[in-house]
Order: structure tokens, then C-alpha cells, then sequence
């Protein structure tokens, strides 16, 4: 693929997963560099409908929200509020310490954290962070001073519209940008008796989000490329591939 909005190869190294920002064991984080590229296409979409005010943003496969958390530093100025769900408790108690870092008293309960690492077992990747954590609440003390950023976190099966649409409670959500479980490091997780159905997950959670969508939303979907993401409710606008994996940003049709 050709990056067409985060051209510039940024120094990342603040938002690393595990340094600041938490990250779940054995998994990888997703590509900060490519989390801007698509929220940037994203709102390109959106703008091309004459929609420029800051926008709700949603991932139904949250996992631990690094790449969410991490995007927010970056496109502070259109992004209004941040929502995430997720079926796994766990996953979801890591989210809440990464949105927590949207605030300036999570970041010094972090930069805390760190600093206790630091005196404990003196490693030179812990004063890396602790300096990582400084520059990111010197970002963050500004742009707080534009616009208040929301969170919100709720418990729910990504396949499921109606619990979809219950965590939301009426919420317009303006883009969805998520990572879909895929490889050995994630699987999607089904709800206990859920019985077996023809289509797979990904075009389930497709038909799911429809009942929480306006025509204005854009969807954005990364998967690994033997995923076929695709709905009859949907049109495709885009669609390209980084490494193994693939990106697929549709509209929806159907609403």
C-alpha cells in the first residue's frame, strides 16, 4: 500500500504498547502509523460529505484500546469521543487503563507506576518511559484546552446487534475502526449457547452494527487478508493491504 496521509516516518516510540500505553502479553500491537492512516482515510470520507465537526468513534473488538488511546494523542482536534466494547472482561479492564491515559490524572498515576518500576529494578527502559510519559502529558495538557475528549466502555459481543445497541443507548456513532480477532494470538470468543449460524463472524458483526449506524458512518475493518469482509448493506469504498494484513472501509447502505 501507498500511505496517503501519514506520510512522514514520526517517532512512534512514545506510543509503543508496553511503555506507556499497556499492552496485552503476546500480542502485538497494532501499527501506530497505520492506526493514523486509516483514521485519517476515515474522516477523508467523511469530509467529502461536508461532515468536519469531531467525531464519535467506535471499536466493537476493542481488546486492550491501545490503538484507539494512542490515535487520540494524534487527531485529538477530530475525535469528540472514544467508545469501546469488548466480550472479554479482562480485555476490557486493560481498555479502561489505556482510555484512563486520556486524562492528565491517569498519566501521573502511570508516570507513578513507572517510577516505581524504576526504583525498584533500575532498568533503563523504565526511565525511557517515565521520559515518554512527560512528553505525552506535555501533549496532552494542550490539547485537553481545545475540547473535553469522552470515553466510554461497555461489555458486549460484537456479533450481538441487540447488546450492540443496548451499550450504545442511542449513541450516532461517526466511524468504526476496528481490528478483528485473527491467527493464532486472538479468536473470536461466542456467547455461551449461542447456536451455530451460516454466516461467519465478520459479516455477523457487519449485520450488527447496522442497527447502530447513521448513513453519514464510515466503517473501517482490519482483518488478515483470507478474511472476506463484505455485506449486501454495505459499499465498499476502499480497500488495501499492508504485509498480511488488509484493510476494508465501507459505507453503510442499509441503515
Amino acid at each position: 500500500m501507498t500511505y496517503r496521509f501519514a506520510l512522514e516516518h514520526q517517532d512512534y516510540s512514545d506510543y509503543s504498547g508496553g511503555r506507556v500505553f499497556y499492552s496485552l502479553p503476546g500480542q502485538p500491537a497494532f501499527p501506530v502509523r497505520l492506526a493514523s492512516e486509516i483514521f485519517q482515510r476515515c474522516l477523508a470520507v467523511r469530509q467529502a460529505g461536508k461532515l468536519t465537526e469531531p467525531c464519535a468513534v467506535y471499536d466493537p473488538c476493542c481488546g486492550g484500546a491501545y490503538h484507539l488511546a494512542a490515535l487520540a494523542y494524534l487527531h485529538w482536534q477530530a475525535i469528540g469521543k472514544i467508545i469501546c466494547s469488548d466480550i472479554d472482561t479482562a480485555a476490557l479492564g486493560l481498555a479502561r487503563r489505556n482510555l484512563s491515559l486520556l486524562t492528565l490524572v491517569g498519566l501521573d498515576q502511570r508516570a507513578a507506576e513507572i517510577t516505581t518500576y524504576i526504583n525498584l529494578y533500575g532498568k533503563l527502559s523504565h526511565v525511557d518511559a517515565l521520559r515518554s510519559a512527560t512528553r505525552l502529558k506535555q501533549v496532552l495538557a494542550r490539547q485537553i484546552e481545545l475540547h473535553p475528549l469522552e470515553t466510554r466502555l461497555f461489555l458486549a459481543d460484537a456479533l450481538d446487534g441487540a447488546a450492540l445497541r443496548w451499550g450504545l443507548d442511542g449513541q450516532t456513532i461517526d466511524i468504526v475502526m476496528t481490528d478483528i480477532p485473527y491467527g493464532q494470538k486472538s479468536s473470536w470468543m461466542v456467547s455461551a449457547g449461542e447456536p451455530e449460524v451460516l454466516h461467519p463472524p465478520a459479516w455477523r458483526m457487519l449485520e450488527a452494527l447496522l442497527g447502530v449506524l447513521s448513513p453519514h458512518s464510515v466503517v473501517a475493518v482490519a482483518s488478515d487478508k483470507q478474511q472476506k469482509i463484505s455485506h449486501a448493506g454495505y459499499q465498499r469504498v476502499e480497500k488495501f493491504q499492508l504485509g498480511k494484513r488488509q484493510v476494508v472501509i465501507l459505507k453503510p447502505t442499509i441503515v
